[in-house]
């Protein structure tokens, strides 16, 4: 296949087109190289991508239309993974409106790129943020997913409104996965697995938020890639009638799908900070602090629909995970 991946030189994209380069795909990879982390680790990350073949990169922001629109016009692909977004709760709070370039109107710029070929398959990630204020674990994708409590959240919860409306109308084929705190080697500065590791490596304390009352559920990047591919050669059918639908539920028509890809078991965070300094072979030091704005106590994902649909459950335990990521931190920043 000839696929199309927004964000390439992102944390996921990066492992994505990897993962389909090795399975015999071409990848046709866009990223607008945002500053919102290091930019210098995702030229690295597109660094070990250029030389493989079947591997083409074309630096575009999706929010510039004429831009999107031209890629459309001018390559042809069979599938799109679609990861470029402005990501992270906390900045949302500082820069609104770039979350709605990003997420909004580039997103929309990707769908109408959609409806001027045959696509046999878009899919798009969101995250388990759109659970917002829910109080029910696990977090099913049947719940009720309306009070996000940021803005980014908001976002990504629009997109998957706006995705099903776009399938519905001009029947493309598509599926949304809601992520679950995804981690591992070349992962975003920006997470807390990786914050705590810099400074627990550097003698600096490490941020504590909501005094450590707070679980998460962690989820390994091979596991979130391998939940992508599997997703992507399933494209869903006409109609959806899932027998996870809630009773007296509407049924939709549209050939569109949500998936949690998640380790489906939260991780207590004052247990993970003990698992960080086990790989480090440090103690951390910490500073207890309250719940930040648009943060949430718990994250925790009901992945049945994905194990009956394509037969496979995220299951690499936080100690292996965090491990590696260790192990990767200090090849990539020459720390012992």
């Amino acid at each position: 296949m000839n696929i199309l991946v927004t964000g390439v030189a992102g944390f996921i994209g990066y492992h994505l087109a990897k993962r389909l380069l090795s399975d015999g795909n071409t990848v046709y990879g866009i990223d607008n190289l945002s500053t919102y982390y290091d930019v210098g680790l995702k030229k690295d990350r597109l660094a070990q991508l250029q030389p493989e073949a079947g591997f083409t990169y074309q630096f575009l922001d999706i929010s510039d239309r004429a831009s999107v629109l031209h890629l459309f016009q001018t390559q042809t692909f069979d599938a799109i993974v679609h990861l470029a977004a402005q990501a992270g709760v906390r900045h949302s709070l500082k820069d609104p409106w770039t979350y709605i370039d990003s997420n909004l109107t580039g997103f929309v710029n990707i769908l109408e790129g959609c409806r001027l070929q045959t696509v046999q398959h878009l899919v798009f990630a969101s995250s388990s943020s759109v659970y917002g204020a829910n109080t029910k674990v696990p977090f099913s994708t049947q719940d009720n997913v309306d009070y996000p409590v940021s803005l980014y959240a908001a976002s990504k919860r629009s997109c998957e409104l706006i995705a099903h409306t776009y399938s519905h109308l001009y029947a493309i084929p598509v599926t949304g996965l809601r992520f679950f705190t995804v981690y591992g080697p070349w992962g975003r500065p920006d997470m807390a697995y990786f914050k705590f590791v810099q400074a627990i490596s550097n003698n600096q304390p490490i941020e504590v938020y909501n005094f450590g009352q707070m679980s998460r559920d962690f989820t390994y990047i091979d596991d979130i890639v391998e939940g992508i591919v599997r997703v992507l050669h399933h494209p869903p059918q006409q109609p959806v009638m899932a027998e996870f639908q809630a009773p007296n539920a509407p049924q939709s028509q549209a050939r569109y799908k949500l998936y949690n890809i998640g380790n489906h078991h939260p991780v207590e965070l004052l247990y993970f900070i003990e698992v960080v300094e086990k790989a480090l072979g440090k103690t951390a030091e910490k500073r207890l602090l309250p719940m930040q704005a648009g943060d949430v106590h718990t994250t925790y994902a009901d992945v049945a629909e994905l194990m009956q649909d394509v037969g496979f459950q995220p299951a690499t335990p936080i100690e292996t995970g965090i491990a590696q990521f260790v192990q990767w931190y200090r090849a990539y920043y020459g720390e012992s």
